[in-house]
């Protein structure tokens, strides 16, 4: 009886699984790793500014943190053509017109991001080195493919 029910399960949980990447929000997702990279940097900035003492292991967790959360960032499925439209997003059409850029910009944030990670900066002075290196990248890729809220 265990394996009737078992099979006759199977390919309701096969169409569940499948089924769930049609439903999802490429905007609702792509927010989701945008807001959690904000939140992650904005734990390690008081450092920079001066405001908290150097943490070597916060500092070292939150980018490898940010690596992760680069390494989520496909272009296909966060950004797929018709993902600009909506009240919701602030992602410039120039990600599909430029589609070739945008790509080099998030692959040399997703490299800059591992290489970072890996370097685990143990001071203050390499620290900085690191996190202007990440920094950049996200300043450049706003500039030139997200739309600035008012």
């Amino acid at each position: 009886m265990n394996r009737l029910v078992s099979f006759a399960a199977a390919p309701l949980l096969a169409i569940a699984v499948f089924s769930a990447p049609a439903n999802a929000d490429p905007i609702k997702d792509r927010q989701a790793i945008m807001k959690d990279q904000g939140k992650t940097i904005g734990s390690i900035t008081p450092i920079i500014k001066g405001e908290k003492p150097f943490d070597a292991a916060a500092v070292i967790a939150a980018l490898k943190h940010l690596n992760e959360d680069a390494k989520k960032i496909d272009p296909a499925t966060l950004f797929p053509a018709g993902s600009d439209k909506g009240a919701e997003t602030t992602a410039s059409p120039k990600i599909w017109e430029d589609n070739a850029g945008f790509t080099a910009a998030l692959a040399k944030y997703k490299k800059d991001a591992a290489e970072v990670a890996a370097a685990e900066p143990k001071d203050l002075d390499s620290f900085k080195v690191a996190f202007n290196q990440v920094t950049e990248n996200c300043a450049a890729c706003h500039k030139a493919f997200r739309i600035k809220k008012e």
